[in-house]
């Protein structure tokens, strides 16, 4: 995969560290959101242009537009999945789209910029979307993930126009 758009659901977290990864190195980025544009921490912010609103506000909506808009779903966590990270799981292993869940207690952040490397050569297509849990359920994803997703931005070869 050379990955040419990043998408996630807007929610505080690892979605907004995608987000920003993506702004950061001007990679086209959006995804869907609940209606209204709500995330724990109210609106979310009009920096992130390109969301689109599903007709609901239920959070399991928009998180399966994210997972049938990409070519392949990352997720990132601390630790075992639950919530709407379990959710993306299963609806990605549901409509056969590829799917890597990294458990960051498990292994550094350049041991999971190379898995994660590794796993988008064996993917065709370019639209990543990234999950995780929201900053209340994980106080430290945000900063993790986006440490993360930048180390996968930079590496040589996966991103569009970049490294080839």
């Amino acid at each position: 995969m050379r990955i040419g758009r990043i998408i996630s659901g807007g929610q505080t977290g690892a979605d907004r560290a995608a987000l920003d990864a993506a702004l950061a190195r001007t990679i086209p980025c959006g995804g869907w959101v609940p209606k209204g544009r709500t995330a724990e921490d109210g609106i979310i912010p009009d920096r992130y242009l390109n969301l689109r609103e599903c007709d609901e506000s239920a959070i399991e909506k928009r998180t399966e537009l994210n997972v049938l808009e990409a070519d392949a779903t990352l997720i990132l966590s601390h630790g075992p999945l639950h919530g709407g990270s379990a959710l993306t799981k299963k609806l990605a292993e549901q409509h056969g789209k590829p799917v890597l869940h990294v458990d960051l207690n498990e292994m550094n952040p350049g041991a999971a910029v190379s898995v994660i490397a590794a796993w988008l050569t064996r993917v065709e297509g370019s639209t990543l979307n990234v999950a995780g849990p929201r900053l209340s359920d994980d106080p430290e994803i945000y900063r993790a993930a986006r440490l993360v997703i930048d180390g996968v931005i930079a590496t040589a070869g996966l991103v569009k126009g970049k490294g080839s």
